[in-house]
C-alpha cells in the first residue's frame, strides 16, 4: 500500500509583489489580471517545493498571500 506525507506551506504577499484576485459575496475567490512576474512568481514556489519531492495538491489564494497543501510519498 503506498503511504503519503502531508504539509501545508504560507507564503506571504509580500513574496509575490500584487496579486489581483477578486472575491465574491459567495466566498468564491479567483485570481484577475496575474502580471507574467508574479506568474513567475508562484512557479517559483512550485518549482521550490517539487525539487523537495512535494507534489501540489491544491492553492488557495487570499488576502494575506497563497498557501499550498503538498503531499509526497513515503518510502516504506
Amino acid at each position: 500500500m503506498e503511504r503519503y506525507e502531508y504539509k501545508i506551506s504560507r507564503h506571504p504577499l509580500d513574496r509575490f509583489g500584487q496579486v489581483n484576485y477578486f472575491c465574491q459575496q459567495n466566498g468564491q475567490c479567483s485570481l484577475n489580471e496575474v502580471p507574467p512576474d508574479q506568474t513567475k512568481a508562484v512557479a517559483g514556489v512550485l518549482n521550490e517545493q517539487g525539487d523537495q519531492g512535494w507534489e501540489l495538491v491544491h492553492l488557495v489564494f487570499n488576502k494575506d498571500g497563497m498557501m499550498g497543501f503538498w503531499k509526497r510519498r513515503v518510502e516504506n
